[in-house]
């Protein structure tokens, strides 16, 4: 083995003397020291290494997602799932280090607070570009005027561009629409399957019918995911237990989860704001408890796919397919 090769060392690799020497206390440079300024520091630190990393998973997922000839029954299939399950994992640490940031009381935090302003957790731009790569679009924000004003110009056009890119969402879209089995034998497994769900509503749940012909045959701009991708995600739904359509529904799963733990983020962080700063501006200018709110009661990216489960019924009431449509979705052997 060539001395090269031995020369790599651990602290070198990680650049650990900068992570080490990266936490520069704004109370120390006022002459009084704060305790909790260390782990405040700390913990967004780690926050944003992380939002790196969920960039990185989404690139990838976007490039495959760009894909006009991903097979869905392949290795790459496979990969993408993947690494969208792995961005459900990295938001459930960054939900649980809430557990760790609410070990700082409020006295704690406002021994140094002060001192942090105008700076603020609001002006992570890596979360904003994230949530526009994922399809957050400008018209569905909360505090439209208020999300860019405290960012510097470079973070803005890095968020705009990602507005104006697809984003996962509308790859999704495309993707739903290229499903092979609505031209196929599945074809007509929407007729079949309205009559029986509409036969299965009950009295008081009539206003169903009018939501299924609007999500699955209406065109709506209102709406992100056309009524053919939304055909397509509800047949993956209903026959998730088909070999061929195992991965497509743990793809829409893990969007799913995806969007929980956001939502679950937004929501353990608003009322850790709550109970460290009660009503109180932010230090950035926001309205604090207020914004936090809003955005987590309207910031759900892939609302339309968790709405379809309204339209499912118990298994045993669904249509079958035909006979060739289960070959096609099962494992195929041929002698």
């Amino acid at each position: 083995m060539s001395t090269e090769l031995c020369t790599l060392n651990y602290h070198d690799y990680i650049q650990l003397d900068k992570i080490l020497n990266a936490q520069d206390l704004e109370s120390v440079k006022a002459g009084k020291p704060a305790h909790d300024e260390s782990l405040f520091i700390v913990i967004h630190q780690t926050y944003e290494l992380w939002f790196k990393q969920l960039h990185t998973e989404i690139d990838s997922a976007l490039l495959l997602l760009k894909n006009p000839s991903l097979n869905d029954n392949s290795p790459e299939l496979q990969t993408l799932v993947h690494r969208l399950d792995r961005c459900g994992t990295i938001l459930k640490v960054l939900v649980h280090q809430i557990d760790i940031m609410e070990t700082m009381t409020a006295s704690d935090f406002l021994e140094f607070r002060n001192l942090l302003r105008p700076a603020s957790g609001f002006q992570s731009w890596q979360f904003k570009e994230l949530e526009a790569k994922l399809g957050l679009k400008y018209a569905h924000r909360h505090g439209q005027d208020y999300y860019l004003s405290q960012l510097r110009p470079q973070q803005v056009e890095l968020i705009r561009r990602a507005e104006s890119s697809a984003s996962l969402l509308e790859l999704l879209n495309g993707w739903l629409e290229r499903m092979p089995f609505l031209d196929r034998e599945a074809a007509d497994f929407l007729p079949a399957y309205r009559e029986a769900f509409l036969a299965s509503l009950s009295k008081e749940e009539e206003a169903a019918v009018a939501a299924f012909e609007k999500v699955f045959t209406e065109v709506s701009a209102e709406r992100s995911l056309s009524p053919r991708a939304c055909r397509a995600a509800l047949f993956i739904m209903l026959h998730r237990g088909y070999p061929l359509l195992h991965l497509p529904y743990r793809l829409l799963n893990a969007l799913l989860e995806i969007d929980d733990q956001l939502s679950l983020w937004r929501y353990r962080h608003m009322n850790m704001v709550q109970r460290v700063i009660g009503i109180r501006m932010g230090t950035g200018g926001s309205t604090g408890r207020d914004y936090l709110k809003g955005a987590a009661d309207k910031h759900y990216i892939f609302r339309e796919i968790a709405e379809l489960t309204s339209f499912l019924m118990e298994p045993g009431k669904v249509p079958m397919l035909s006979s060739e449509a289960q070959r096609l979705l099962g494992f195929q052997f041929s002698k």
